[in-house]
């Protein structure tokens, strides 16, 4: 089983605090439609004899698209690739792109979830994100989408500075109100080169308080565990049977392909991606060149990947399964990196469920910092 991932890269403005590949100029959108059309032409070959189980339109902002555009790209999925009976197919949207009109439309569209960026019901961190919408949008969606579609998933973004602890349970206590059956929730991070990252250096926004986010993050924890979620990656939470199945496949190390400028594809041995630029994407693509670099994984490379994805899932990482594909070499390497932070009640080592191997996975404590973690158990 694999997914198809598509990568929109339109935005109606650039938030603060983003670094994916996007444009807030729509003028090649015709033309880049028609060239993601072409590369999953191009491409049908990677993924022959497997199953598509589903499909992301992610970006940037994939509701700016038509219902016909959706639809000329999810046509030429199915005539290319082989895809299951009932995909999962997500569509990324911004509050302010659901209104009645478009909610009813796309429901009658082969689109089965929603992803909608809320990241907060408050106008101020709205404004202070240069978000596109704004809060009394941010509800109105959700009341409008929740008659329409069962499978829903919004982003909130914590950790943001001056937001107090019982401002931030208001958003959670928010999206819990509308009946929502997933979230997906980040801190806000500084990356180089974004708006958040020049304002902080100036002064004119106030720096990351680490202390704070880590507050927000055990709070959310304990909120979504309440209302049924099941924390099951470390940014996200799931009520049973409202995972996302896309996303978990990249977590679980199957193959995906990318689509679009800036898109990564993942196979076991390969990792790829596109130029992130949308004029050089589609001149190449008219010529039938794929505009993408390609790096082999190294066995090391491979068990690298393996840890920093598993160790931040419920499944975390089977320590038979690095025996078995990697080598005793590896074992014993993550045995012994890893001893420091089950001493430190970070890691700890369980039975997996209904299964008779062990794996390694975060703590409660350790969640938040897995990141830093993973990394110390790479093979370098």
């Amino acid at each position: 089983m694999s997914g198809i991932y598509i990568h929109i890269p339109f935005c109606k403005q650039a938030c603060f605090y983003c670094d994916f590949h996007f444009s807030t100029s729509m003028k090649k959108k015709e033309e880049l439609i028609q060239a993601l059309v072409k590369e999953l032409e191009i491409r049908k070959e990677e993924l022959l004899n497997q199953e598509i189980e589903t499909i992301y339109f992610g970006g940037g902002t994939p509701s700016l698209l038509s219902n016909e555009e959706i639809e000329l790209l999810l046509k030429a999925i199915q005539k290319h690739y082989q895809v299951i009976e009932n995909p999962e197919i997500t569509l990324e949207a911004n509050p302010d792109d659901l209104t009645e009109d478009r909610i009813v439309s796309l429901s009658k569209t082969a689109i089965n979830r929603l992803s909608i960026g809320i990241q907060s019901f408050f106008e101020e961190d709205l404004q202070s994100m240069n978000r596109a919408h704004n809060a009394n949008e941010a509800e109105k969606c959700l009341e409008i989408a929740r008659q329409y579609y069962d499978n829903i998933t919004i982003d909130l973004i914590y950790g943001i500075p001056n937001m107090s602890l019982e401002k931030w349970h208001q958003n959670l206590q928010k999206a819990f109100r509308f009946g929502i059956n997933h979230i997906s929730s980040y801190a806000l991070t500084v990356e180089p080169k974004t708006a958040l990252a020049t304002f902080i250096k100036k002064g004119s926004y106030p720096p990351i308080d680490e202390d704070l986010a880590l507050e927000h993050f055990n709070h959310l924890v304990s909120e979504t565990g309440k209302q049924g979620f099941v924390h099951y990656e470390t940014s996200n939470f799931g009520k049973p049977n409202y995972f996302s199945k896309h996303n978990t496949s990249y977590w679980k190390g199957k193959s995906y392909i990318g689509i679009g400028p800036s898109a990564h594809s993942f196979s076991k041995t390969q990792r790829s991606w596109n130029v992130a630029n949308n004029t050089k994407y589609i001149q190449d693509i008219q010529k039938h060149i794929l505009p993408s670099t390609v790096e082999t994984l190294s066995t090391k490379d491979q068990y690298n990947e393996y840890v920093m994805t598993g160790l931040r899932t419920i499944w975390g990482v089977s320590l038979q399964k690095i025996e078995q594909e990697f080598g005793e070499v590896y074992l014993k390497y993550i045995l012994k990196a890893s001893q420091k932070y089950i001493d430190q009640e970070l890691l700890e080592v369980k039975q997996a469920a209904m299964e008779t191997t062990e794996i390694l996975k975060t703590t409660l404590k350790g969640a938040f910092l897995v990141d830093g973690i993973a990394s110390e158990l790479f093979m370098i």
